[in-house]
């Protein structure tokens, strides 16, 4: 069978994964099962991507990047290095079931800084940015910069990812 995407030979991806035309996944990326990864999208080292989730076209993700179960993302998303996605809201290591499973959502066009955390449970609206180190505790509206801990809305953005006024 040829295969119409690109997998370094460090990397892993199980069984089941599902992976779209032109995407390419670098050295040590770990691709879970039962995952669904759309066209064009690249994985930068050491990303992991667990089971069940589901990521759109046109995704790119920085160095070191974790997204657990629960994570849906839309096309066009941008992931800096050392980002993560978080699934449990109540988190006990002896204690772990799918119902405690809290989904996130990120929208098409949204840009995700470096070192941000994404707490579970929250939508990342359309073309949204989240600063470098932020933590999102809430959702974020369309076209806005958030920046903090907690992020709080500054800006509005353009679709461009710019600033819009002052």
């Amino acid at each position: 069978m040829f295969m119409d995407y690109f997998i370094h030979p460090t990397a892993v991806c199980d069984d089941g994964a599902k992976i779209g035309k032109g995407t390419k996944i670098w050295h040590f990326v770990h691709i879970c099962k039962n995952t669904e990864i759309g066209e064009n999208c690249i994985f930068g080292h050491c990303v992991y991507v667990d089971s069940g989730v589901k990521i759109g076209n046109g995704c790119k993700f920085q160095n070191n990047v974790n997204v657990y179960h629960g994570v849906t993302i839309g096309n066009n998303v941008f992931v800096g290095p050392n980002a993560t996605f978080t699934n449990d809201l109540y988190p006990r290591a002896e204690i772990w079931n799918d119902d405690k499973l809290t989904k996130t959502e990120v929208k098409d066009g949204v840009s995700i800084g470096a070192g941000a955390v994404i707490v579970c449970g929250i939508t990342l609206g359309e073309y949204s940015v989240i600063g470098a180190g932020a933590v999102v505790t809430k959702d974020v509206p369309p076209y806005s910069l958030v920046v903090g801990n907690p992020a709080k809305v500054v800006k509005k953005v353009g679709k461009n990812g710019f600033p819009i006024g002052k």
